[in-house]
This record gives C-alpha cells, sequence and structure tokens, in this order.
C-alpha cells in the first residue's frame, strides 16, 4: 500500500483533486513488457487500429492527422497516450495541442489510457513531466488510466515494477473498481514482485534519498540532452546530407533520426552501430566516448548510399537514352 500511494502521488501530485476527493486509487503491477502495445492488446482480443503521429517529411509529430483520427474514433474507444517522452519518435505534443486532445476525448466520449514509463526523462522534472495527466484528471475531470514504469527512471528493469492508477468522477467507483481489477491481478499473478516494490517506497517516502532521486533524473535528463547535442553538432561539422535539428527538439530516451531500413542495415553489419530498422536510436547508448563514431558511421553510410542512388539513376537514364 505504501508503494501504491507513493507512485499515486508521484503522478497525480501532492495538490491533486481526484486524491483529495477520494476518486484515484491504483494496484501494483509489472513494469513494462516484452511486447508492444499492439500486439498485446490483440492478444487480450481488442479491436486495435492506430491513430496517425509521426510525420516522416517534418520529423515531427502529424497533429492534424491525429485531430482527425481521434475525431473518427467511435464513442467509449480507449485511446492509448504517452505521458512525455514519446517512444518511439521522442516527440511530445505541448501543453496547447494537450488541451485540444483532451477537448476531443472529452467531447467525443473516448477514454484516455496513458503509458507513462519515463517521467522525468522528458523535461528533468518529474511534475512537469506529469502535467498533460494532471490536466486530464484534475483540470477536465476525465476518467482515466495509467500505466506507471519504474524501469526506468529508477532502473528497476529487472523487479518488474509498475502500477495501474485509476481516477474515476465519484469516489464511490473506486471501491467498486478495485474489487474487480482485484480478480484480474489474481488470475494473472496474483501478487507482484515485492523487493522492486519496497524500493520504490523506500525512496519516494525517505525525504533524503527522494531529493537524491530527484537530482538523479535530473542529471540523466541532462546526458541525454548533451549526448543530443553532441550528435547533432558532429552531424553538421561533417556536412551530413539532410537536417537534424530533430535530433535535438525530440525528448526523451529515444530519437527517431528519418533513417531508412537500408541505411540501419548498413550501420548494424558495417559499421557495428545497432539500430531497429526503423531508425529509432536509444540515445542512452550513446556516449561522450563513441558519439563521434556513430556520427562519422551515419555520415558514411548516408554519403555512400546517396551516391550509389545517383549513380544508378545516372544509369537508367544512359540506358533509356540508348533505347531510345
Amino acid at each position: 500500500e505504501a508503494y501504491c500511494e507513493s507512485g499515486l502521488t508521484l503522478v497525480l501530485g501532492v495538490d491533486s483533486v481526484c486524491r483529495k476527493e477520494d476518486r484515484a486509487c491504483s494496484v501494483q503491477g509489472l513494469g513494462g513488457t516484452g511486447t508492444n502495445h499492439e500486439t498485446m492488446l490483440k492478444e487480450a482480443g481488442f479491436e486495435v487500429r492506430e491513430y496517425r503521429y509521426w510525420n516522416k517529411k517534418t520529423f515531427n509529430i502529424d497533429f492534424v492527422g491525429l485531430l482527425e483520427d481521434l475525431e473518427d474514433a467511435p464513442a467509449k474507444s480507449v485511446i492509448l497516450l504517452h505521458g512525455c517522452a514519446h517512444n518511439p519518435t521522442g516527440c511530445d505534443p505541448t501543453k496547447e495541442q494537450w488541451q485540444q486532445i483532451a477537448e476531443i476525448i472529452q467531447r467525443r466520449h473516448l477514454f484516455p489510457f496513458f503509458d507513462l514509463a519515463y517521467q522525468g526523462f522528458a523535461s528533468g522534472d518529474l511534475d512537469e513531466d506529469a502535467w498533460s495527466i494532471r490536466y486530464f484528471a484534475d483540470t477536465l475531470n476525465l476518467e482515466l488510466f495509467v500505466a506507471q514504469s519504474f524501469s526506468k527512471n529508477l532502473g528497476l528493469y529487472s523487479d518488474r515494477i509498475g502500477q495501474l492508477i485509476a481516477c474515476f468522477h465519484f469516489p464511490e467507483t473506486v471501491p467498486i473498481f478495485l474489487s474487480q481489477i482485484t480478480l484480474v491481478v489474481s488470475r494473472n499473478y496474483l501478487t507482484p514482485p515485492q523487493h522492486g516494490a519496497e524500493i520504490v517506497s523506500t525512496v519516494l517516502n525517505t525525504e533524503e534519498l527522494y531529493q537524491e532521486w530527484i537530482l538523479d533524473v535530473r542529471r540523466m535528463y541532462s546526458r541525454i540532452q548533451t549526448i543530443r547535442q553532441k550528435l547533432y553538432t558532429r552531424l553538421n561539422e561533417l556536412g551530413t546530407p539532410g537536417t537534424w535539428t530533430h535530433i535535438i527538439t525530440q525528448t526523451g530516451m529515444f530519437a527517431f533520426t528519418g533513417l531508412n531500413p537500408q541505411q540501419c542495415r548498413t550501420l548494424v553489419h558495417e559499421h557495428h552501430c545497432y539500430i531497429p530498422s526503423n531508425g529509432r536510436v536509444n540515445m542512452c547508448a550513446i556516449t561522450k566516448e563513441n558519439v563521434d563514431h556513430v556520427a562519422e558511421s551515419v555520415h558514411q553510410v548516408i554519403v555512400t548510399l546517396h551516391r550509389l542512388s545517383r549513380h544508378s539513376s545516372e544509369l537508367s537514364a544512359i540506358v533509356m537514352q540508348n533505347c531510345q
């Protein structure tokens, strides 16, 4: 219970209206999964539809497309949102954009379900990174779920430590929800790990440790931002084709580089820069010792493939000319 209460405070804040009115609760759960949201939800029997989010031309949110898809979602649909530090794109809505998203969700009677796995890594401020959730829950009094994980910001991957937070319109709903979710927990994993919960509870409920952890989170955020700047600067120094501003405007652990699958494969097999085919880079894996290697490898791959592509186009033009 001490763990759940401290996690609830971390997300909703000490001045939360939901908490003061006893309209919020939480249950301990597992911190993250080995699969993605779509696979997990389909296995659970849900119909899954995707809304537009990433604009590969601007390296930013396709906000117009996002709003259009929310408007078209059937009433009572569950809308999965990342509270901060969006994975994989690193692109978060602004506060004004969150307000527009919330307006549609409220008007269209949709149900927001937040994934909060990187609190503190988007801005370096734990409260700021929970702004969207607090706006939905307290300012608009929307019912919602939050899947919270301490795998990243407390380094507890192996302890599988997280929790499900729920906010409701009425306090009477809380015991009804808890009675049902307890059955779900019992059928799935009965009792979650105690060790991780004890660690989180001790850190969050011991003022000295809590203040130290806040500084640790800020240091991690600062290190990620420093690496982003170093990678961006080095790519520009090399004259790497393309625009790389998105490396420093995106936030959180990940950067969506815009590299295509062929470029990613070449980075893996020829330069030992291990990156998935969608171009997502874990910025935490880049250090001051290897950032130059990463930047130079990206530069070389882009320049080489660009040259080969241009040469291929020239050959095609010559062949076409001869055929004519």
